[in-house]
C-alpha cells in the first residue's frame, strides 16, 4: 500500500531520533509501516533552505515542500499557504507515485491533505493530536491557538473518511463536533519499549523521595497544583523537567514565576527545575523517580504516563484525557479528580510511604505497556484502518470542502 503522511510543519526525519512529541510520532509511524512492506512518504513544509528536498531513511521518504517563507512560522500564519501546499501535492500525485491513502497530522496537515485530494477518490484519515475547542475549554485565557483554528477543524471533520483519536475524551469531542461515532477510531500513541524499560541507569539523587513532572512550563501543565500539594507530602523533592535548556531558565518568565511561587508557598527548597531534557536521557530521569506526576489541565495523548510506566514507575495523575486512558487506577498508579490539590497531595504522600504498593504498581505498569502500547500494536491497528478505508473508498461528494471553508471569513472568534 502507498501511504502519504502530511504535516504542515517540519519535524524529525529520524523515527528514533533524539526528540519527542507528535512530530516524532509521525516519523515512527512511517518507519513501522515501512517495516510492514508499505511505501511511505512524509510531506512537510520546508522551513530550512539548507535542508535537502528529499531524505530517504528508515525505509520511507521525507519530501520537503517549498511553500511559504523560510524559517519556522506560527500555525496561524501558515493557514494562507494551505491552498498552495495542497496544489503542490495534487500535482505531485499525478505522476508515477500516487498514494492509496493519505493520513493528515495536526489540523494544518489535515487541511493540506484534504485540499490535495478533494478532486480525487483518494481516501483521507486525520489525526489531530490536539483539538482547539478542547484546549480552549481547559486552558481558557491561556489557549495559544489562532482564532480560525476551531471553525477550520470543524470543517475538516466533514472532509475526512475517518478520524483517529488518541483518547476516549477526544472521541467524545469529535462526535460533538459532528462526526459519526463510526467515523472515529481510538489509536493511542505507541511507546519505544527498547528505549523505555526498567533496566538501566538512573539520574543520581539524594535520599529524599522524588516526584517527577515532565512537560512544558506553560500554565496548562499543572505545576502550580503539584507545588501546593507538596505542603501535604512532607520531605520530598519535586523535579520539573521541561521548558528551555537549563542555562536559559533564569531568562524564562514562567520558570521564574514557578520558583517564586514555590518560595512563597514555603517549599522552595523542595522544587527543582532542570529545564529541557534530551529525549535519549528521559529513561534515566523516569527511573530516578519514585513516582511520576501528570497533572495537566489538558492531556489529549498519554505519552508521558506511558513512558514512565514502561520504565516501571507508577503514575499519579489527573483523571482526564490520555492520562485517564493509560493509567489504571489502583493497578498501575492512582487517578485524582482534576484540580483536587488536597486529594493529589494525600495520594502522593501515601504512595511515597508504601514501598510495596509502588513495586506492585511498577510491575503492573510495565506489563500494561508491553501488552497494549507498543509501536507494533499501534501501527498494526492503523494498518487495518487504512485497509478498511481503502476498501470502502471515499464518498463521491463531501460538502463543504475544506478549500471552500478556508476562504470564507471566520465568523467564530475564539474567546475565553
Amino acid at each position: 500500500m502507498r501511504v502519504g503522511l502530511v504535516c504542515a510543519q517540519s519535524g524529525p526525519a529520524d523515527a528514533r531520533g533524539d526528540s519527542s512529541g507528535p512530530a516524532q510520532h509521525v516519523a515512527r509511524v512511517a518507519a513501522e509501516l515501512a517495516l510492514r512492506g508499505h511505501e511511505v512518504r512524509i510531506y512537510e513544509r520546508r522551513d530550512d533552505t539548507g535542508a535537502p528536498d528529499l531524505v530517504d531513511q528508515d525505509g520511507y521518504r521525507v519530501e520537503r515542500v517549498p511553500v511559504g517563507p523560510a524559517g519556522p512560522v506560527p500555525s496561524g500564519e501558515l493557514v494562507r499557504h494551505v491552498p498552495a501546499f495542497g496544489q503542490w501535492l495534487s500535482e505531485r500525485w499525478t505522476g508515477d507515485w500516487q498514494p492509496d491513502i493519505v493520513h493528515g497530522h495536526f489540523w494544518l496537515g489535515g487541511l493540506v491533505a484534504a485540499s490535495a485530494v478533494r478532486q480525487t477518490e483518494i481516501p483521507i484519515i486525520q489525526t489531530f493530536h490536539s483539538l482547539g475547542v478542547e484546549q480552549l475549554r481547559h486552558l481558557g485565557p491561556a489557549y495559544p491557538g489562532p482564532g480560525e483554528r476551531i471553525p477550520l477543524e470543524r470543517a475538516l471533520t466533514r472532509a475526512v473518511d475517518l478520524a483517529v483519536a488518541q483518547s476516549s475524551e477526544e472521541v467524545d469531542e469529535l462526535t460533538r463536533m459532528g462526526l459519526q461515532r463510526t467515523a472515529v477510531a481510538v489509536v493511542p500513541s505507541g511507546v519505544d519499549t527498547e528505549r523505555f524499560h526498567p533496566d538501566g541507569e538512573a539520574v543520581p539523587r539524594d535520599r529524599r523521595s522524588r516526584i517527577l513532572a515532565v512537560g512544558g512550563l506553560g500554565p496548562g501543565h499543572g505545576h502550580d497544583d503539584l507545588i501546593r500539594a507538596l505542603r501535604l507530602i512532607g520531605d520530598a523533592e519535586l523535579v520539573i523537567a521541561g521548558g528551555p535548556p537549563a542555562d536559559r531558565l533564569s531568562e524564562h518568565a514562567e520558570a521564574r514565576r514557578l520558583r517564586e511561587f514555590a518560595e512563597s508557598t514555603g517549599v522552595g527548597e523542595q522544587v527543582k527545575l532542570v529545564g529541557a531534557v534530551p529525549y535519549g536521557q528521559m529513561p534515566a530521569w523516569y527511573r530516578s523517580a519514585d513516582v511520576v506526576a501528570c497533572t495537566p489541565r489538558y492531556s489529549p495523548v498519554g505519552r508521558i504516563p506511558l513512558e514512565a510506566m514502561a520504565c516501571g514507575v507508577p503514575v499519579v495523575g489527573y483523571s482526564l484525557g490520555g492520562v485517564a486512558d493509560t493509567v489504571v487506577d489502583d493497578v498501575t498508579g492512582r487517578l485524582v479528580q482534576p484540580g483536587d490539590v488536597r486529594g493529589l497531595g494525600v495520594t502522593l504522600r501515601r504512595m511515597l510511604a508504601d514501598d510495596a504498593q509502588r513495586f506492585a504498581f511498577g510491575h503492573a505498569a510495565v506489563d500494561r505497556v508491553r501488552c497494549s502500547y507498543t509501536w507494533e500494536r499501534t501501527v498494526g491497528t492503523l494498518e487495518r484502518l487504512y485497509e478498511r478505508v481503502v476498501r470502502r473508498r471515499r464518498p463521491a461528494e463531501v460538502e463543504p470542502t475544506v478549500a471552500e471553508v478556508e476562504l470564507e471569513p471566520v465568523e467564530e472568534p475564539v474567546t475565553a
